[in-house]
């Protein structure tokens, strides 16, 4: 069974990358309607235990969907591509269902959401358009305490949040490429870094890391300030246990490094979901200071 739904998933990998462009060369129009067959296809094997859910409208007018997968009364969230060239993080999240399918996590519904950015992927590029026509970076677009790109120009990123909402979500993986690393808040300009949680945070990027042994720690410290991401938002208004996986050490991975970002980091996502606590944490607020200066450390590149 596990030779099968390797054969399987490799398949999927080799299909969806085949219609990624060479450089210079414009992509397919709709690699992200492969990514829904996908979804529609592990539904159909096995309906009891996986159903399709609509996240929300992106500003091209395609709903963007995802699959849940398990019964359980705790509801978890994997969310990848907010950056539309970073298809890797696709792959690990359709790699990520199927295992679940086969393997649902005892008392846990796990929301996966494959693409957000649906304009940026099929585009291959970073950002996204809104219905106006300008370029954002979907995951500068959350409210947060020292400030945002947006918020929420973009309907992909105002449906995800009132999807966290209206279902409770009470842990999230937020799937991007690359550094390699997985990292907790706080992640915006401020060098007041630490919540009351660090010492569980750390608990939860160890599980996570057991496989790929990236490297871990506060996001700002690992990788930079950047204001307006999703995983700082999520925890800072909801309580939300968030982490970022910054996936692989390509942007451009090649089939075979893909493989080997869903090798590693499959195992490392059901761990930490299964270490997550039951509840949201209950003291999320920021109460340190924020410092503008430290905006300029954005690179916009993770």
């Amino acid at each position: 069974m596990q030779r099968l739904k390797t054969g399987v998933v490799f398949f999927s990998l080799l299909s969806t990358l085949s219609v990624w462009a060479a450089p210079g060369i414009p992509a397919a129009p709709d690699k992200y309607e492969q990514v829904r067959m996908h979804m529609h296809g592990l539904v159909a094997q096995q309906p009891e235990r996986a159903r399709i859910v609509t996240i929300g409208e992106s500003d091209s007018g395609r709903a963007v969907e995802g699959i849940a997968i398990g019964n359980g009364p705790v509801k978890n969230l994997v969310v990848a591509t907010h950056h539309g060239n970073e298809y890797g993080s696709t792959e690990v999240a359709k790699a990520f269902a199927a295992s679940l399918l086969e393997a649902p996590i005892s008392g846990q519904t796990v929301y996966v959401v494959p693409v957000l950015n649906i304009g940026g992927y099929n585009q291959g590029r970073r950002y996204e358009s809104s219905i106006d026509g300008r370029s954002h970076d979907p995951n500068r677009d959350y409210p947060g305490p020292c400030g945002s790109e947006g918020p929420f120009g973009l309907k992909s990123t105002a449906g995800l949040a009132r999807f966290v909402e209206q279902e409770g979500i009470v842990g999230s993986a937020a799937l991007h490429t690359y550094s390699p690393a997985v990292v907790y808040p706080w992640g915006f300009s401020t060098n007041d870094l630490s919540t009351p949680y660090d010492d569980l945070y750390k608990m939860l990027v160890q599980a996570a890391t057991v496989e790929s042994k990236y490297q871990t720690g506060n996001s700002t410290e690992v990788i930079y300030a950047a204001d307006g991401t999703y995983e700082d938002y999520v925890f800072w208004k909801h309580g939300v246990w968030s982490l970022l996986f910054e996936l692989g050490k390509s942007h451009s991975p090649s089939p075979a490094a893909v493989q080997e970002m869903i090798r590693v980091n499959v195992p490392g996502l059901r761990r930490m979901f299964e270490q997550t606590p039951r509840e949201r944490a209950e003291r999320h607020d920021f109460t340190g200071k924020c410092l503008a200066r430290l905006k300029a450390l954005d690179r916009h590149d993770e």
